[in-house]
């Protein structure tokens, strides 16, 4: 799967980076040709994969912050800008997942399941929103999931009151930006395989797992001008799985 597109002018900004879904993203982007910073709480697996992007001949810094900080996210924005100048491109990407009944949910782990995957969405894209529309325009996606979109998940109900809220978060707000030449979407993925982890097995009509690398190239569609016309969406990436 080696689909790419030009974003050889672009900057990104790549939450939740150092793993997962958010490092095949900041690894595509980077292969497409765009500056990456990339972000991850953990400055090991942060600096792990900027220097991955640099060995291949890319241009990356590496930015330990914590998305449900105000603070450290408005730092991580001023010091990316300080060192590439621009900022085109954000994936909110970080994010945890803490299973438990709904009887015995502890408050904190509600809590700090909503504030980085929910609240952390929010800080990075009022924060970067706003550089954008100063500079003219950018693109946002927003990484949520099937489950809360439009699946539940057992035992799982603050990381699906989190992906449900990005997903509504991120249709409002792609209608008030959109006049700013701001596009934001939200991905959704579904029976994707994670490296490291123990195997799934797939419920979906395709009958397979998917791969983090085939969530990124949607990132990569997202980011280009070949969807300069989408907004506002959410975008299933699950093999079906929602129509089961």
């Amino acid at each position: 799967m080696n689909f790419t597109v030009d974003l050889s002018s672009k900057v990104a900004l790549v939450t939740g980076a150092g793993d997962d879904l958010g490092k095949a993203t900041a690894l595509a982007l980077a292969k497409s040709g765009a500056t990456v910073c990339v972000n991850d709480i953990n400055p090991d697996r942060a600096d792990e994969v900027a220097q991955l992007i640099i060995g291949a001949g890319g241009q990356a810094m590496a930015w330990s912050a914590d998305v449900s900080n105000k603070f450290q996210v408005s730092a991580m924005i001023e010091n990316m800008r300080d060192r590439f100048t621009h900022l085109h491109i954000l994936v909110n990407a970080a994010g945890v997942q803490r299973g438990e009944t709904f009887i015995k949910l502890d408050e904190y782990d509600w809590r700090r399941t909503l504030e980085i995957n929910l609240t952390g969405t929010f800080f990075c894209t009022q924060l970067c929103g706003r550089v954008m529309a100063d500079e003219g325009g950018g693109v946002i996606v927003n990484l949520a999931s099937v489950y809360g979109h439009p699946l539940p998940l057992e035992n799982n109900a603050a990381y699906v009151a989190s992906k449900a809220g990005i997903v509504g978060f991120t249709r409002e707000v792609a209608r008030e930006m959109a006049g700013y030449n701001v596009r934001i979407n939200a991905l959704c993925p579904g029976d994707i395989q994670i490296p490291n982890l123990p195997p799934i097995t797939p419920t979906n009509p395709q009958k397979r797992v998917g791969t983090p690398e085939e969530v990124a190239n949607v990132v990569l569609f997202l980011c280009s001008d070949a969807a300069s016309f989408i907004t506002g969406q959410a975008i299933n990436i699950d093999g079906g799985l929602a129509m089961v």
